[in-house]
C-alpha cells in the first residue's frame, strides 16, 4: 500500500499543475471530498471552490470554478472549467465571477434556474470567506 498517489490538474488553458500527493480535497457538487492513496475509484463533478493538495508537510491550493475529478489508479485528475493557483483568488477576482453568475441566473431558464442560483450562492460563499 502506498501512500502517494499523482495529482493532476488541467484547464481548457493549461496544465496547473502534476505532481505527487499524500491527498487532494476536492469540492464535489454534494460536498467536499478527501482522496487519499488507495482510495475506491469514484467520478464526481464540482462546485465553485478550492482544491487542496497535500504533499510532505506542505500545501498547495487551487481556485476551480466547476469541472469534473477524477480518481482512479492512486491518480487524481481534475478537469476544471477554470482554473488558477489559489493566491490569484481576491474579492474582485469573485466579484467578476459573481457579476456573471447573476447574469447567468437572469437568462437561465426555468429549467436552470436552480442550478445558477447555487452556482451564484456558492461563488458568494467563497467571497463571504475571504
Amino acid at each position: 500500500m502506498s501512500d502517494a498517489m499523482t495529482f493532476e490538474l488541467v484547464s481548457p488553458e493549461r496544465k496547473l499543475a502534476s505532481s505527487e500527493a499524500e491527498s487532494v480535497t476536492i469540492p464535489g457538487i454534494a460536498g467536499d471530498m478527501t482522496a487519499m492513496a488507495d482510495h475506491a475509484p469514484f467520478l464526481t463533478t464540482m462546485r465553485p471552490g478550492f482544491v487542496t493538495v497535500r504533499k510532505s508537510g506542505s500545501e498547495d491550493q487551487y481556485f476551480v470554478t466547476g469541472g469534473f475529478a477524477e480518481i482512479s489508479d492512486n491518480v487524481v485528475s481534475v478537469l476544471a472549467e477554470e482554473a488558477v493557483e489559489g493566491s490569484a483568488v481576491t474579492a474582485e477576482f469573485l466579484d467578476g465571477h459573481v457579476t456573471a453568475a447573476e447574469a447567468a441566473l437572469e437568462a437561465a431558464g426555468e429549467d436552470r434556474k436552480q442550478a445558477a442560483l447555487q452556482r451564484l450562492n456558492d461563488f458568494v460563499s467563497l467571497k463571504s470567506t475571504l
